[in-house]
């Protein structure tokens, strides 16, 4: 009677040890799948998009999880992976997310459908963890940086621009058989390129520039200029995007390729056209009645 007690618990034990494994593996394997991925901020009109649940009004702290599609339309939302990685959505701008493993061999996934994202990885990744953002037309990989990644379409023609603000980025080509380049073009901090898809071809549009900052949002450049104040040291100053933002600025006239004149405009101000003109034909290729925003540089046609 006590064999048959005793075979009794060792054979509930077993049960008891199996169950708290299996409630452990489970667990393990949604953290493994999901990792800590939430509504990091959310100000404006936006939504995320579950397979099994449909539509879902996303709220701060809200957790998120792999396969989930984020929207925002207007205002603002930006997303935390784990606690060193943040997303920050421009408007108009859908993602697909996607996020496996744990803290020592984090895999993420971000398509960019459509619009633009800031991405600033705070830490460098460890060895076996990734950090991937895809476009139509192009794959970039990262260790750990600040870079800007925007998707339009001109006529047609579909292109992405990636800008480096910190750190490195590894960009290669994804053509429209799903197949990628082997070949990758690093773009490093201070650099921007910009790759294109008309149908036919998918190319880089030029090597790596300087980045053009003037042309970048100016919720990007505030974003910057936050970063800048936790202590890192992008590839643009403070005082830099202040101007950028507040003027004053500065219009530049080209006559071939040579400078006519320059003019120094605050912002929301309008540019005056130079009394003198360079030729006895022709005209500035501007509109004057337009407040100046930017640098400008203005040609003789």
């Amino acid at each position: 009677m006590a064999g048959k007690k005793k075979i009794i618990i060792i054979i509930s034990l077993i049960f008891v040890i199996a169950a708290v494994t299996a409630v452990v593996l489970l667990l393990r394997n949604k953290e493994e799948e999901y990792r800590l991925l939430k509504i990091f901020e959310v100000d404006g009109t936006a939504n995320v998009f579950r397979e099994e649940k449909g539509d879902i009004a996303p709220y701060v702290n809200m957790v998120l999880e792999s396969g989930d599609k984020v929207s925002l339309d207007a205002g603002k939302l930006s997303i935390q992976a784990d606690d060193d990685k943040f997303i920050y959505l421009e408007e108009q701008t859908e993602i697909l997310l996607k996020a496996s493993g744990d803290a020592s061999d984090s895999k993420t996934k971000i398509e960019v459908l459509k619009g633009s994202i800031t991405n600033d990885i705070q830490n460098k990744l460890s060895e076996d963890s990734t950090y991937e953002v895809n476009t139509p037309n192009s794959t970039m990989s990262v260790r750990g940086t600040v870079f800007f990644v925007m998707t339009y379409e001109v006529d047609g023609v579909k292109y992405t621009r990636v800008c480096v603000f910190d750190g490195q980025v590894d960009t290669r080509l994804l053509f429209k058989d799903g197949t990628i380049d082997k070949n990758s073009v690093s773009v490093m901090k201070g650099k921007e390129v910009t790759i294109y898809e008309d149908g036919t071809t998918t190319d880089y549009v030029s090597e790596p520039t300087d980045i053009d900052y003037s042309t970048l949002p100016d919720s990007v450049l505030l974003k910057l200029k936050g970063i800048n104040d936790e202590g890192k040291e992008l590839s643009i100053t403070n005082p830099e995007i202040t101007r950028i933002l507040e003027g004053p600025y500065y219009v530049t006239f080209m006559y071939k390729g040579e400078v006519f004149g320059t003019q120094t405009v605050k912002k929301g101000e309008k540019a005056e056209e130079p009394i003198l003109s360079p030729a006895a034909s022709g005209k500035w290729d501007y509109d004057f009645s337009k407040p100046v925003e930017r640098d400008i540089t203005i040609e003789w046609k």
